[in-house]
């Protein structure tokens, strides 16, 4: 695809593919698309803070559903005002049934990437028919299941890493006290987890994360009184860590290691660190890694033994590590993701909608973009709001762009349609 698209990316609220949103319109961005965001996560602690009211759940529930009608006025708002060719939900993004119908009966492409447990997240049922692709981590039955629910295009689409995000770092020798061990676990205290790391109890050991309340037995363990971890401070974590422990999380407990099928992010972004991981054996793991790209454990036996083994290795790790970013860089990245994804949409759904006018770019104005970390296809309103973010003396380009922003303020109105910067 020659022509930049414009792609309005729905966040989530919160949760653990708030991350991964994000990563996907970094990788838009940086193919030359014209991104813009929903970002639901500023709407979050206002929606919290109705329990506040201490209403009963049957005041309480109108509230909230009538709170998530408004985010989707502005979600419709927002593609009124962008006019994308594409709207781009992650999981759990607070776009509802109706809002769907509508964008659907205005011709607007939507594909949501559900990167949960179909098993554990049954929402899917109500919502993927209303999707012209419904991307999945997992295969069969899940496939099977949507085609049953009339979700005919379900394309696999395992998760992936951003290079320059989740990569080698050089650590400060204060950075590796704090975060450095022997063993490290950064994730949320699942049952599984809980019972499989105990016998890991008073050995250098960190565990990073929250809902671990109530562990008595790994409380020495347990970092910051079990506060969450930004995605910055995780990059630090990963890399300080001699071992990375990588257990997929369970509700049950009669099975620690679940054998399950997806393959969770951090499998994809330990690797492309370099860093060292031990991960649980997944039944869709061979096809996007070699046995000798990650080291694998079966049983929580297993698992033991091999910590011990790998910390008296160290020249064994450095290899698998090796290995594992190699592969993530030339199969696992989110652009990769992301292409592929615009590749199903316009499979499924026709190509894409000629482009408007194109015009050639200046060197001048070329440059401006690249200065700002814009990509060909970005909107007049995101150069001015970088513009405006900038500070110094404004070259002629710049006050051009500007004085036309006050012009359309002027005299087109807040409501006017922005131009847009595209590429001959």
């Amino acid at each position: 695809m020659s022509s930049p698209l414009r792609i309005l990316v729905v966040l989530p609220l919160y949760g653990g593919s708030l991350p991964i949103g994000r990563y996907c319109a970094r990788a838009l961005t940086s193919m030359g698309h014209a991104v813009r965001l929903f970002d639901a996560p500023v709407f979050h602690s206002a929606f919290t803070g109705l329990k506040t009211l201490e209403l009963p759940p049957s005041s309480l529930g109108p509230l909230e559903n009538s709170f998530l009608q408004v985010l989707n006025q502005g979600i419709l708002a927002q593609v009124e005002q962008f006019e994308p060719d594409l709207v781009l939900a992650l999981a759990q993004a607070p776009l509802n049934r109706l809002s769907l119908q509508k964008l659907r009966k205005a011709g607007v492409r939507t594909a949501m990437w559900f990167v949960e447990d179909w098993q554990v997240f049954d929402y899917w049922q109500a919502y993927a028919p209303l999707y012209d692709v419904f991307a999945v981590i997992q295969k069969e039955p899940f496939q099977e299941k949507l085609v049953a629910a009339g979700q005919e295009h379900a394309p696999y689409l395992p998760l992936a890493a951003l290079p320059e995000f989740h990569r080698p770092l050089t650590l400060t020798a204060e950075e590796t006290r704090e975060y450095g061990a022997d063993i490290g676990f950064l994730g949320a205290g699942y049952p599984n987890r809980r019972l499989a790391f105990r016998p890991l109890a008073g050995r250098d050991f960190k565990i990073w994360g929250s809902d671990w309340d109530g562990e008595s037995v790994l409380a020495p363990c347990i970092q910051r009184q079990g506060q969450r971890i930004g995605e910055e401070e995780s990059v630090k974590i990963y890399n300080a860590s001699r071992i990375n422990l990588n257990l997929h999380s369970s509700l049950k407990t009669d099975r620690l290691v679940s054998h399950g099928d997806f393959v969770n992010p951090r499998t994809f972004e330990l690797a492309a660190m370099g860093a060292f991981q031990l991960v649980d054996r997944r039944r869709l793991l061979p096809e996007l890694f070699a046995e000798d790209e990650l080291a694998c454990f079966d049983s929580e036996s297993e698992l033991y033994e091999k910590i011990d083994y790998f910390l008296s290795h160290p020249e064994e790790r450095a290899q698998y590590s090796r290995r594992a970013r190699e592969r993530v860089l030339a199969e696992h990245t989110y652009m990769q993701r992301m292409q592929q994804l615009l590749d199903y949409v316009a499979e499924a759904c026709g190509p894409w909608r000629a482009a408007a006018a194109q015009t050639v770019i200046a060197q001048p104005l070329q440059e401006l973009l690249q200065h700002l970390e814009l990509g060909p296809g970005a909107s007049f309103e995101n150069v001015v709001h970088r513009l405006r973010q900038q500070s110094g003396v404004l070259s002629d380009v710049e006050t051009a762009i500007l004085f036309l922003d006050e012009w359309r303020r002027q005299y087109r109105g807040a409501g006017a349609k922005c131009c847009r910067v595209t590429r001959g």
